[in-house]
């Protein structure tokens, strides 16, 4: 396994075994609040997995014990001007953009406290697998603003535009069980277990043909929100993409030949 620091706050760890990368929130003395140079480092280590040809899927993990993430930096926020404030929006929004935006599958593992911004970064990830320690919510309107890293969008497209209101309207923090039960969180899992079960789905998908998992990922968020024609148009689009591919020959051959295939990737 080799490692990466992005900054103080952020490392990958790409895994040599299965051809997964590890996208770690490292600032336990705050418990991962999100800093304007934590959300640089984010977003920079994003654009670097982005571009790694060699990865098939990303999993986000924190190094706190008792927290995945807590949101945003607010004694940071405390000392900001207005114009300070401002200047750090696009910052900000790279990082959760970023982990939005990576082209392979993403996991979330979260375990203890994933709130606010915190929990906007589990909800950028295509599948969240949860311990029973853990706590989500979208507070934000009660410190005044509103869900700015895509929360108001990301959620209620997992839940429904009524749960999803009523979870950010009253600010109210759900544990794992109900979070479970609400669709908030995909897997629960035992306390502790939430890194070593998501490295493990994520493994198991990255055992699949990387122009395939991409193309489907492509076609999944291109697809959400459209009508069904049109999104019949996408999804045949991705298709053509891995139709004439050399993971789709190899798929087939290695079918027929009942062998484990070898994908180049392209």
């Amino acid at each position: 396994m080799s490692e990466e620091r992005f900054g103080d706050f952020v490392l990958v760890r790409r895994h040599e075994q299965g051809h997964v990368a590890e996208l770690v929130l490292d600032r336990p003395k705050a418990m991962n609040a999100v800093s304007t140079e934590m959300a640089r480092s984010i977003a920079g280590a994003c654009a670097a997995l982005g571009e790694d040809r060699d990865v098939r899927a990303v999993v986000l993990t924190s190094t706190h014990e008792r927290a995945f993430c807590v949101g945003a930096d607010l004694k940071e926020r405390n000392s900001f001007s207005d114009a300070d404030l401002l200047r750090q929006r696009p910052v900000t929004r790279g990082a959760y953009t970023g982990v939005l935006e990576l082209p392979v599958p993403t996991v979330a593992a979260v375990h203890g406290f994933a709130l606010g911004g915190g929990f906007e970064l589990a909800l950028a990830c295509d599948v969240i697998v949860a311990d029973r320690t853990a706590v989500v919510g979208l507070p934000e309107v009660s410190v005044g603003v509103i869900p700015g890293g895509g929360g108001t969008q990301l959620l209620p497209r997992r839940v429904g535009a009524a749960r999803a209101a009523e979870l950010i309207f009253s600010a109210r923090r759900v544990e794992a069980v109900e979070a479970g039960e609400l669709g908030l969180v995909d897997q629960l899992v035992e306390e502790g277990r939430d890194r070593e079960e998501a490295l493990t789905l994520a493994a198991r998908i990255a055992g699949n043909s990387p122009v395939g998992l991409r193309a489907a990922k492509r076609a999944l968020r291109l697809g959400q929100g459209l009508d069904l024609r049109a999104g019949l148009e996408v999804e045949d689009a991705a298709w053509r993409a891995t139709a004439f591919s050399g993971d789709r020959a190899e798929g087939v051959a290695a079918f027929n030949e009942r062998r484990k295939p070898q994908w180049p990737g392209e």
